[in-house]
């Protein structure tokens, strides 16, 4: 299936149906994979300075050729006469009193100290802390701003899960931007996305942005996404300089993500086969743009789209054609749209990447738009709020060219406060590309 290419374009691919009006958003359907998020245990990174190494034994001038627990000078301060022997807190050793001096000459402070005219005491005097190794922070809860983060990610006082690094994310790469956001009702965030710039061979810039939606019926949905959306990423970014034609490189690009998360069903313990067998392998979907100086290509595998939004918002378009149930009902002339995309199982999947996969198409078409403007790459959770092109092209800010992190927070935001039930990530490429560098926030 191959989408719309806008006024004034040429296509290099299939050809490609015109572009849908308004649908009412449906939910998830139970059947083959929909694409919704499930809860995850948090990890909350700890910083540590382990690298400097616990303090030698201090020792002094030889005196007292009988004692036996004398050791070889070392680089540490000598011990000062009339101070008390101190705990890892500063504080007198219990059993030392206050005012007492310092142990004899030679004696190591990890050792037993010899009592005045005798072999021994009873005392094991501590050494003292190391001041060049610094004690490791302890995280604050976001919630109480008083309670400990444990090491699950939970505060110990109010036992509020803290925000994980996928929870909100933000990248910009030159005239290229994405954000991604878990939503208001899911637990993990099950998006990814990759964005980059390079150059063709004859030097002219290109933009590449990639976004994956993890498949949440399938098993570890958040890596399977994470591994599609890098590995695409990397096949563009090599394949581009070299003089592959960019829409060559996005079906290539395709097929690296897909053997990519294909690999993952390999690392699936037996033991947690065992134990869930009706898992399917991990899954997502992906879609992609690459934006040179005169050619757009986009390409797709299951629900996640693209859209063309010019400067002049006429007439914008939507590039993709789903993967669901509710596409195929459409294609085949057995409902129309609105009834279709009302149905329940209006955005069951039929094409996603894994191993499971029936079969994998990828679909690519290129485009030549006749004048500027940019191309959004998102998942269903921006497009269940904006679904048809022009609703998107309302939703998308006038200046997103110019200021394509600006303009996807905001469309990040248009999906938060139209409820937020999933996972959304957007990325916005200008077009045409311009060297990176561009762009701002």
């Amino acid at each position: 299936m191959h989408a719309p290419a806008p006024s004034g374009s040429v296509a290099d691919g299939p050809p490609h149906p015109t572009a849908p009006g308004p649908h009412p958003a449906a939910p998830h359907a139970p059947t083959a994979h929909a694409s919704n998020a499930t809860p995850g245990a948090p990890a909350h990174p700890a910083a540590a300075d382990p690298h400097s190494p616990a303090p030698s034994a201090h020792t002094a001038a030889a005196g007292d050729a009988a004692s036996a627990d004398r050791s070889a000078p070392s680089p540490g301060a000598p011990a000062q006469a009339g101070a008390a022997p101190t705990g890892a807190q500063g504080a007198p050793v219990q059993g030392q009193p206050a005012a007492s001096a310092a142990p004899p000459a030679g004696v190591r402070l990890d050792r037993r100290a010899p009592a005045e005219g005798a072999g021994g005491g009873d005392d094991y005097p501590l050494q003292a802390p190391d001041p060049r190794v610094a004690a490791e922070p302890a995280a604050v809860c976001v919630a109480c701003r008083a309670g400990r983060v444990d090491d699950d990610g939970y505060c110990e006082n109010c036992g509020h899960a803290q925000p994980r690094e996928r929870d909100h994310m933000e990248q910009e790469c030159g005239p290229v931007a994405a954000v991604s956001d878990r939503g208001l009702r899911h637990h993990r965030n099950e998006d990814a996305f990759a964005v980059g710039t390079t150059a063709l061979p004859d030097g002219s810039p290109v933009s590449v942005a990639v976004v994956c939606d993890g498949v949440s019926s399938a098993t570890r949905p958040d890596e399977a996404s994470l591994a599609a959306s890098r590995a695409a990423n990397a096949s563009l970014l090599d394949a581009l300089p070299r003089g592959t034609h960019p829409q060559q490189a996005m079906h290539e690009a395709i097929l690296a993500a897909s053997e990519a998360v294909n690999a993952l069903a390999g690392e699936q313990p037996a033991e947690a086969d065992e134990h869930a067998p009706q898992q399917n392998a991990p899954a997502c979907t992906i879609v992609g743009a690459v934006v040179t100086a005169g050619l757009l290509v986009v390409g797709w595998v299951g629900d996640s789209r693209a859209y063309w939004i010019p400067v002049d918002r006429s007439p914008a378009v939507r590039l993709t054609e789903d993967d669901s149930w509710a596409a195929q009902m459409v294609a085949a002339g057995l409902m129309g749209e609105a009834e279709a995309y009302a149905d329940h199982r209006a955005h069951a999947i039929t094409g996603w990447l894994g191993a499971d996969a029936y079969e994998l198409e990828p679909h690519t078409a290129a485009f030549k738009p006749d004048r500027p403007g940019v191309v959004v790459v998102c998942t269903d959770g921006l497009w269940n709020y904006a679904e048809s092109a022009d609703e998107m092209a309302e939703a998308v800010p006038a200046d997103a060219a110019a200021r394509p992190l600006h303009a996807a927070r905001v469309l990040v935001g248009h999906a938060l406060d139209g409820g937020g039930h999933d996972n959304v990530t957007v990325a916005l490429v200008p077009f045409p590309a311009v060297p990176q560098g561009a762009g701002s926030a």
